[in-house]
């Protein structure tokens, strides 16, 4: 996450590592939330800590500049952790480790950092951002099983000098000098840590656990042959024969006519059957309407109706039933045909399939008119779990985002993790333009796409490369963008470009590329150049 630089005393730095803790009682004193099929919540504040270990109980008069810690020695089993504080706006100029210990083997984990999370967050002013409910907070952490926790909390400490460059004493927020002329920055209000139990996942309804892959175009159907017998042609001035009739025949005698005006059927005239082309149906009927802003479901998700096309054209196979509109599907290939450029939809886990909660979200969506860039990221809560336990992540990484952080719902639009599966992120519509909460000031009119792992140091799998290629060049298909292009976004703030910049940016980019962050890691990073040039190919370029 964004890498902070900050001026720091080593003996200072040194201290941290011997920071006394204050002892938590344990889990009868923590504020819980719970849901019996979605896991639970446990918050535990982080208290002062005076210079000898012992707890203080209140922060200093004047103001909140005391290191912090807890020890939680006995608490409910928990998988993620993470550290948050009142006001999203109030940055954390501190040093967050926290030590876990594994259930059934009792072995404490080293100390592990946590890292800022103020980056990967709703637009400053978006109603999301202002909540009420939102709180800032650091990067949350995969631990696996747990059922003990530590964490302290040190303040970054910065050397003060006079005029001459010379170090001299300051006064604490306290009014007392800090000795030897070092500052602790002040601590923001509500600091706690959170400790989240994912739950066990109930199994999603048959059929609704993915999205299967589609291709690029319709398919044609075959023709059909039809079984009629061409009709011969009639002899000149014949009269066609009528069917034998099964009743009397009228003996009234018939005067004498000349030849009937309607003349007999012949090959390919106007009223010949046989020569007739099909009525209107596959090749010439329209989709029904597609997605759209108000998101209005269309009678029938699971059967979406065919796209015109120049060719004859049938109907696409139908998908298994999804979480996203009804009408998205409809809208996804009249967007795919009318770009000229597309890409197979890969495989998509949907939300059911990795157990979301959806009680736990706001109800409706909030939708951008287009999609012009993908931000990558990760999601630097480690690489240590397997992919059979890539869903409990994200139901933790979920449940973070909503109950501790205070937002609306899973902040990237799609998840990947080591072994390539799709994960469907933010609810409303995997080919719809759903605003997510992923890029500080650049959430309008993108998509963030995190990759589940830390890749500042260790190397990407390519079955998660491969993935994002395969994402990216469907849905920025579907929106007429060129993977290997450019565009313009315009900035709502952040700490690299100020509100209502107009910034050009590549179609596939890093989260770097659009604020000041390590993010996505610089190995991570480096693979973007061939996750453009693949994502083409597979669009036709």
């Amino acid at each position: 996450m964004r890498a902070y630089l900050a001026s720091s005393i080593g003996v200072a730095c040194t201290a941290a590592l011997t920071l006394p803790l204050a002892l938590y009682p344990g889990p009868a004193h923590a504020r819980t939330e719970r849901a019996a099929t979605s896991g639970s919540t446990q918050s535990l504040p982080l208290l002062p800590l005076a210079s000898g270990g012992l707890d203080r109980g209140v922060a200093a008069p004047g103001g909140d500049t005391g290191d912090r810690g807890v020890a939680a020695p006995d608490v409910r089993p928990f998988s993620l952790v993470g550290v948050v504080w009142d006001r999203p706006s109030a940055g954390l100029r501190a040093r967050v480790q926290v030590r876990t210990r594994a259930v059934g083997s009792g072995e404490w984990s080293p100390w592990r950092e946590l890292l800022p999370y103020e980056d990967e967050a709703p637009d400053p002013d978006s109603p999301e951002r202002r909540s009420a409910r939102a709180h800032g907070g650091t990067a949350p952490l995969w631990v696996g099983d747990s059922d003990g926790v530590q964490a302290r909390v040190r303040a970054e400490r910065t050397a003060t000098a006079d005029a001459d460059g010379r170090a001299v004493a300051d006064e604490g927020a306290d009014g007392r000098a800090v000795a030897g002329g070092v500052r602790a920055a002040a601590l923001p209000a509500g600091l706690r840590l959170e400790l989240v139990d994912p739950g066990e996942a109930p199994a999603p309804p048959p059929g609704r656990g993915a999205l299967r892959a589609l291709p690029a175009h319709p398919v044609p159907p075959r023709p059909v042959r039809t079984h009629s017998v061409p009709t011969r042609p009639a002899p000149p001035q014949s009269v066609p024969t009528r069917p034998a009739r099964t009743h009397p025949v009228p003996t009234r005698p018939v005067p004498p006519r000349s030849a009937p005006t309607h003349p007999a059927p012949t090959p390919g005239g106007a009223g010949a059957a046989p020569g007739a082309k099909p009525s209107a149906g596959s090749s010439s009927g329209k989709p029904s309407a597609g997605s759209s802003s108000s998101g209005k479901p269309s009678p029938d998700p699971s059967s979406p109706r065919p796209s015109p096309s120049k060719a004859t054209a049938g109907p696409l196979p139908s998908p298994a039933p999804s979480t996203q509109p009804p009408s998205a599907l409809g809208a996804e290939v009249t967007k795919a045909n009318a770009a000229g450029h597309t890409a197979p939809r890969p495989r998509i886990i949907t939300r059911a399939g990795w157990g979301a909660d959806e009680k736990i979200r706001e109800k409706g969506h909030v939708y951008s008119k287009t999609v012009k860039v993908a931000f990558i990221h990760h999601t630097v809560t480690g690489n240590k779990y397997s992919c059979s336990q890539a869903p409990s992540v994200l139901r933790s990484i979920y449940r973070y985002h909503v109950k501790s952080l205070g937002w609306r719902d899973y902040g990237y639009n799609f998840t990947i993790d080591k072994c390539g599966k799709i994960y469907e992120g933010r609810s409303g519509g995997v080919a719809k333009a759903v605003r997510g909460a992923h890029t500080l000031g650049f959430n309008t009119n993108s998509m963030g796409v995190a990759v589940l792992g830390t890749f500042s140091t260790k190397k990407p799998p390519a079955k998660a490369v491969k993935a994002i290629a395969k994402l990216t060049a469907w849905k920025l298909g579907l929106f007429k963008r060129n993977p290997r292009g450019t565009t313009h976004l315009v900035s709502g703030g952040g700490n690299k470009y100020k509100k209502g910049a107009s910034v050009k940016l590549h179609v596939i980019a890093g989260h770097r590329d659009g604020f000041a962050t390590e993010c996505p890691g610089k190995r991570l990073y480096k693979k973007l150049g061939s996750v453009r040039k693949t994502a083409a190919r597979l669009q036709g370029r």
